[in-house]
């Protein structure tokens, strides 16, 4: 009976600083979080286009490659 007791102390005391952490959080507005979106959506398309740039290059050059040899 009492650890059931300190069990739901301990779990009313947990969501206690939950909340108290919660409050805390400062959360983006939403032009700051449409500024990060296009932000990470142009980094992704500049990453892709490097992938996609390397792979013809070395798609061409194995090609050239086994086209000599072959």
């Amino acid at each position: 009976m009492a650890e059931e007791k300190k069990v739901r102390k301990d779990r009313g005391r947990w969501f206690r600083e939950m909340k108290s952490e919660l409050k805390k959080i400062v959360w983006p507005t939403p032009g700051k979080v449409a500024k990060n979106t296009g932000t990470v959506i142009l980094c992704t398309l500049c990453v892709g286009a490097c992938i996609w740039i390397f792979d013809a290059v070395a798609r061409l050059a194995i090609s050239t490659l086994l086209g000599l040899f072959a």
